[in-house]
């Protein structure tokens, strides 16, 4: 009885291998490139081989204010916005930063926000839900406005705040938009938007906002609406008068969407 178990086993486990080896390959016919090899950092978090360093925790020279002082290798909110010199597209954004440690509720709780261009705003915040002794959030603001929000725009999935004085992160995908510009009685204006800008948040390594189209730009007192811009933009970080703290920032590059290469045949099976 055994044996002629363990046969009908062996039997079907032939006719599987059979089965596979007669299947056939089904290819899709796009001419794909072959991925450029990038060497990641071999601590998570560090930049990897084709980024950019923005800030090392000593050299400023990628930024243009030199009013924000480096203190124990963090490069500390000053008089002013800051921008970087160059100019980016779409990008993979990697920055931590520190709120100060504060007893303040609304949208005076150690802010700040990271922008691209001075358009597209993620904000910065202490928003830790800390409780008072009532129960209630001493920290609470409108929900689109606080931290790892897209400031007026979206509020985040989830809060994934640390406590003020305790180092944070955001990974950030930016997608730039394409805009159709046209000139109308002797200004600029946007005629089209051809595509628009998208954002993914990542904070402290949870999601929280997951390919969020943008309106246009982020405003205090405008709604959103898109505003002319060149094609490339730098990273700006808001001076709003809180001593928030930076460190390891870097910047990848990244393709503006994810267009397929055009199909060389019809899918076909090999």
């Amino acid at each position: 009885m055994r044996l002629k178990k363990l046969v009908a086993f062996v039997s079907v486990i032939t006719i599987g291998i059979g089965a596979v080896a007669l299947a056939k390959d089904w290819r899709s016919g796009i001419a794909w490139t072959e991925p450029k090899v990038v060497t990641p950092a071999d601590t998570l978090g560090n930049p990897p081989s084709d980024a950019v360093v923005l800030f090392d925790g000593k050299d400023t020279s990628e930024w243009d204010n030199d009013s924000w002082k480096v203190v124990d290798g963090s490069l500390v909110v000053g008089k002013r916005d800051i921008r970087t010199k160059k100019k980016f597209g779409s990008v993979q954004l990697h920055i931590e930063f520190a709120v100060p440690v504060n007893d303040r509720g609304g949208q005076g709780a150690g802010n700040s926000g990271v922008y691209f261009g001075s358009n597209y705003e993620v904000q910065i915040l202490d928003s830790h839900a800390e409780k008072d002794t009532k129960g209630n959030n001493k920290k609470v603001t409108y929900f689109d406005g606080q931290c790892g929000s897209i400031y007026k725009q979206r509020a985040p999935e989830v809060n994934a705040c640390k406590k003020g004085g305790e180092w944070q992160t955001y990974d950030i995908v930016f997608n730039r938009p394409k805009l159709q510009i046209a000139e109308k009685n002797g200004k600029k204006v946007v005629e089209k938007v051809i595509r628009p800008a998208y954002l993914t948040v990542f904070h402290n390594g949870v999601l929280i906002i997951n390919h969020h189209e943008l309106e246009g730009s982020t405003s205090y007192d405008n709604a959103p609406h898109y505003d002319v811009h060149e094609e490339l933009l730098p990273i700006l970080l808001q001076d709003h008068g809180a001593p928030v703290k930076f460190r390891n920032i870097w910047i990848r590059e990244i393709q503006d969407d994810n267009t397929k290469p055009k199909q060389e045949r019809e899918p076909y099976f090999n």
